[in-house]
């Protein structure tokens, strides 16, 4: 289902041409947003038309902004009240860009020249970009950037998103505004997070062949390059969005991408393509494809399909194919399917790509999966490993309408991506890293996951089929050198545990208020961590995405 609407348009052109613009660019011109159901095979696309105060878009799945333009924002932007954008910014939270501080994560990350060579050079690792979502959609300041006046608050983008409570629930760690080619900025930065993460490149989901998500296509290739010729980009065209039934257009596209460095190519030269839903297309249909990059483009290819149903349609896809990946399921439960997929690509000869999950909760689409606190993150993670993937893919690095982002973000800062290090440390080298530092990630929901709400919200999110059953905890996960106490306070709820040396998960029932923990040797306080996040048994959006913070980064 489809809701494309005509968005209202400020700017500086004269009002002739912007209605000219409107009607011929009607229903054509969303930043598009994808919601996928990995278990039942469905894809649903959602667009988010932008809106005012953001020149018109150019082109299908269009999102705002042009690089290197600033877009003037209006003199007093309405103040945010509702919604995710309501909570504001507690701790005036930015992302500096600058590399990882020292003593951020439990362990001493491996140098990227580590992670790249030998063995641990074969285990790769990519997250999902999403083009939809960049750092910043205008360069405005984040109290008034279109991120929280239209993506967070359910009156954004003149009440289109009001039935689902506004279009997202999260969104990037807020940058600070940036002169000159700022678009470009900021994906060089999201580039260098990634690195510093142990990631080794982005897998580009390729939504539009033109306009605003083609263009910052174009220009994470750049910025790649530009930032570390190792980082590559693996194309994956996005069959649920694009709309094109030629062989010969997708070949073309794919090609032009292939021009830049960064494109992901094995040590033979073949160049990765691993297009999202791949059985959306027939088998001739790629070969055709396939075909055609070599004759016409002079590019042979390494076809890695990603499939909603790998069961189904793994074997009619073997004969060109290099490897198998699908999406996979978003909640801690069921995750032990991922070693019969495993052993299915294997057996055929064929490399597997896992996904990695965090969570997943789709207000737009009504659905979301119990993602356990960080169990989702662990169990996944714990499968890639145990199972023996080749590649592993975190879905997703910034799809924020799904809320499955690893990437720094207000409500999470880097915890995440700050657990993803330590997990991917030990599937890249085989060990697992030594804790050399005590840390504490804490993580809850700012809910109960049976409130209902109390603003004009219709379209509430419902447990999706398969997942864990809804909980309501506060997690305490620790890594520790050696065994301590965790003082926990929960709401009014004062508590106290004993963890072991190493990691260690602590589940507490969720509380109203808010939620700390510290570690405590021999009497004395050493770190601590603090979610700031109020828990209410009011609220007046549904939000059931998990809040996180981790000990070793500043608020």
């Amino acid at each position: 289902m489809s809701h494309r609407r005509r968005s209202a348009v400020r700017g500086r052109r004269p009002l002739l041409t912007l209605l000219l613009s409107a009607f011929f660019l009607v229903g054509v011109c969303a930043a598009t947003g994808i919601a996928w159901d990995p278990r039942d095979g469905s894809a649903v696309q959602e667009a988010s038309a932008p809106g005012a105060g953001l020149p018109a878009a150019t082109g299908p799945g269009d999102a705002p902004g042009t690089p290197g333009e600033a877009t003037p924002s209006p003199v007093e932007p309405p103040a945010p009240t509702k919604g995710a954008a309501g909570r504001g910014n507690p701790e005036g939270a930015v992302d500096s860009g600058a590399e990882r501080p020292t003593g951020a994560l439990p362990f001493d990350m491996p140098q990227p020249a580590a992670l790249r060579s030998g063995e641990a050079g074969r285990k790769l690792v990519f997250a999902h970009y999403f083009t939809p979502y960049p750092l910043s959609l205008d360069n405005a300041a984040a109290d008034r950037d279109y991120y929280t006046r239209n993506y967070l608050s359910p009156d954004g983008e003149n009440g289109k998103h009001g039935r689902y409570g506004g279009l997202l629930r999260d969104r990037p760690l807020p940058v600070t505004p940036k002169s000159g080619d700022w678009e470009y900025a900021n994906l060089q930065q999201e580039v260098r997070t990634a690195r510093a993460a142990g990631i080794d490149g982005f897998t580009l989901d390729l939504l539009s062949l033109s306009g605003k998500n083609w263009d910052r296509s174009n220009l994470l290739m750049a910025a790649a390059r530009s930032v570390d010729p190792e980082f590559k980009i693996m194309l994956m065209p996005d069959m649920t969005s694009l709309k094109t039934d030629d062989p010969a257009v997708l070949a073309e596209a794919v090609a032009t991408l292939a021009d830049a460095s960064a494109a992901h190519r094995l040590p033979d030269g073949r160049l990765v393509v691993s297009p999202f839903k791949a059985e959306e297309k027939s088998v001739a249909w790629w070969t055709e494809v396939i075909g055609l990059l070599k004759s016409k483009h002079g590019i042979h290819t390494a076809f890695v399909p990603l499939f909603l149903d790998f069961g189904a349609h793994s074997g009619e896809f073997a004969p060109i194919s290099h490897g198998f990946s699908e999406w996979g399921s978003r909640s801690y439960v069921g995750q032990e399917s991922s070693t019969r997929d495993v052993q299915r690509a294997h057996g055929m000869g064929k490399i597997w790509m896992q996904p990695v999950s965090v969570q997943d909760a789709r207000p737009n689409q009504g659905i979301y999966d119990e993602a356990g606190n960080t169990a989702t993150l662990r169990s996944t993670w714990t499968r890639a490993i145990e199972d023996g993937a080749d590649w592993v893919q975190l879905t997703t690095w910034n799809d924020y309408s799904e809320g499955s982002q690893f990437a720094p973000s207000l409500h999470n800062g880097h915890a995440y991506l700050d657990l993803t290090s330590y997990y991917l440390t030990k599937f890249k080298t085989g060990n697992w890293p030594k804790i050399v530092r005590d840390t504490l990630y804490l993580s809850a929901r700012t809910q109960f996951a049976g409130t209902d709400p109390t603003g004009d919200q219709s379209l509430l999110m419902m447990l999706r089929k398969g997942s864990a059953p809804p909980r309501d905890k506060v997690e305490v996960l620790s890594f520790l050198t050696g065994p301590g106490s965790v003082r926990t306070v929960v709401g009014s709820v004062r508590g106290s545990h004993e963890a072991p040396a190493g990691i260690h998960s602590q589940l507490l029932p969720l509380k109203v208020g808010t939620s700390s923990a510290q570690v405590v040797r021999e009497g004395k306080i050493g770190v601590q961590v603090d979610l700031p996040y109020r828990v209410d048994y009011d609220a007046e959006v549904q939000d059931l995405q998990y809040y996180a913070a981790t000990s070793g980064r500043e608020p």
